[in-house]
């Protein structure tokens, strides 16, 4: 799998320990990233503490979240394949029933 480029997409600043303020460009979200849920539309973000400000005083980064899960029967293949495989190591005289 590739790595893909971060899309930057907003910033900001942390007021307290628990008070973060920040602002999202709208703009810079790229619509494959946009998903409708019960009607309304989402995008998933990730936002991260900066170490250092930035220039313009900002320790807060914001960025979409371009994370896919795998297909899903890939996944279901790989758990049902394992399981096979360790049913087949056990055999089946050991079972206590």
């Amino acid at each position: 799998m590739s790595e893909e480029k971060t899309i930057y997409c907003g910033n900001g600043q942390k007021k307290g320990d628990t008070w973060l303020k920040a602002s999202i460009c709208l703009d810079k979200i790229p619509a494959e990233h946009i998903f409708e849920y019960q009607g309304k539309k989402y995008v998933k973000v990730n936002i991260n503490l900066r170490d250092q400000l930035d220039d313009y005083g900002n320790d807060v980064a914001i960025s979409v979240d371009t994370w896919k899960p795998e297909k899903e029967g890939s996944v279901k293949e790989k758990v049902v394949a394992k399981s096979k495989a360790q049913a087949a190591a056990i055999g089946n005289d050991d079972l206590p029933f």
